[in-house]
């Protein structure tokens, strides 16, 4: 797998003819929570795929959205939420119908050791602990806002980010004391992050979808790799990075 930066930089100076720029590389746009999980089911296809090169450009959804919008070169869009794949598909930008092939929900991430001795979301309110959100237009912050107006709970956050992978990032480093993010983010830090259900979390619930785009320069591929994502290894894997089957 190569980086998205150096895509870019090979699409600004020109390396050929539009058809074989586009030769046995598979560019997916996915949203930052499926990083760990898209990662590996990309090295499987890369495998079974000879010459193939799978690029992942992982970021919030709805930045990915805009991007695809604005003609960034992409095969596929995974994204954490059908409002955010249905711009995709009001821009006419989708090859297919999106389908969804994982569901997700939140879950409170502490530090380790959970040193705020945070226990619910009625914490979130506390002007003594610092709280770390997804912003509201992104999909892990539209999810966050269900469940608090669910609990009754107005948050006080110190500070909101744009993708859930931002958020995870301040709980890791102890900057804050606690957080809403995915339940497969938690499970992705490993021991530096504990996660705490609360209940509501079934109000959280957030479908993903996917489709291949309609300026791929690789549809064959677009078309394969999204097969992929929906076969029993695929679904495997989703489902040990925590995520639901839909």
């Amino acid at each position: 797998m190569r980086p998205f930066a150096l895509v870019v930089l090979l699409v600004l100076v020109g390396c050929g003819a539009p058809g074989s720029a586009a030769d046995g590389r598979v560019t997916v746009f996915a949203a930052a929570s499926l990083t760990e999980a898209f990662t590996e089911l990309a090295e499987d296809f890369e495998a079974a795929h000879a010459g193939v090169d799978v690029v992942l450009n992982f970021a919030g959804s709805s930045a990915l959205a805009q991007q695809i919008g604005q003609g960034a070169p992409a095969d596929v869009f995974a994204s954490a939420s059908p409002a955010t794949m249905d711009q995709v598909v009001a821009a006419n930008a989708t090859a297919a119908g999106p389908v969804t092939f994982a569901r997700n929900r939140l879950e409170i991430a502490v530090p380790a050791g959970n040193p705020a001795g945070i226990t619910g979301l009625a914490d979130f309110a506390d002007a003594e602990a610092k709280i770390a959100l997804c912003a509201e237009q992104v999909p892990c912050g539209a999810a966050a806002k269900r469940a608090f107006e669910a609990a009754g709970v107005t948050p006080r956050p110190d500070t909101l980010e744009q993708d859930v992978k931002a958020v995870l990032t301040k709980v890791r480093l102890g900057e804050v004391d606690a957080a809403l993010v995915y339940r497969t983010d938690v499970r992705s830090a490993g021991g530096e992050v504990e996660g705490i259900a609360f209940p509501g979390a079934d109000d959280t619930v957030t479908d993903y979808p996917i489709a291949p785009l309609a300026r791929a320069r690789n549809a064959d591929g677009a078309r394969g790799f999204v097969a992929h994502v929906r076969s029993d290894r695929g679904r495997a894997v989703l489902a040990a990075a925590g995520f639901d089957a839909p």
